[in-house]
């Protein structure tokens, strides 16, 4: 069973309001089929500390405006998590996401195709 529609739809308002405020490296995982708390992963790279906090708060404005508010957030140094129960992002600084790999944890999930990513370079 894929991720809901209503998900997926969430999903993309975030990952544009990611793209608009810098964020790079954007993948979005489908793990509905690997666990019952989650469908979605968003995982974000931010430039530095304060574009962690900026990229964080468009997210949350962004999906605010279609009536979704996080469960919870979550911050330590170089690394924000908003948890929308069914979609969790992970904006993290380039060293954390190194560190961690959620990409290559999660790399058996299939990886939704986000509509609008910003060109690293442009």
């Amino acid at each position: 069973m894929a991720a809901s529609p209503a998900c997926i739809e969430r999903t993309q308002i975030a990952a544009r309001a990611a793209n608009d405020k810098f964020g790079t490296e954007l993948v979005a995982l489908d793990l509905s089929e690997q666990t019952v708390l989650n469908e979605v992963f968003l995982i974000v790279t931010a430039a530095n500390a304060k574009m962690l906090d900026t990229i964080a708060d468009f997210i949350e404005e962004q999906l605010r405006t279609v009536g979704d508010k996080p469960l919870r957030r979550e911050g330590s140094d170089g690394w924000v998590l908003l948890d929308y129960s069914d979609l969790v992002v992970h904006i993290q600084s380039s060293e954390l996401r190194r560190y961690y790999m959620l990409d290559r944890l999660w790399n058996d999930c299939p990886q939704i195709e986000l509509d609008y990513v910003r060109d690293p370079i442009g």
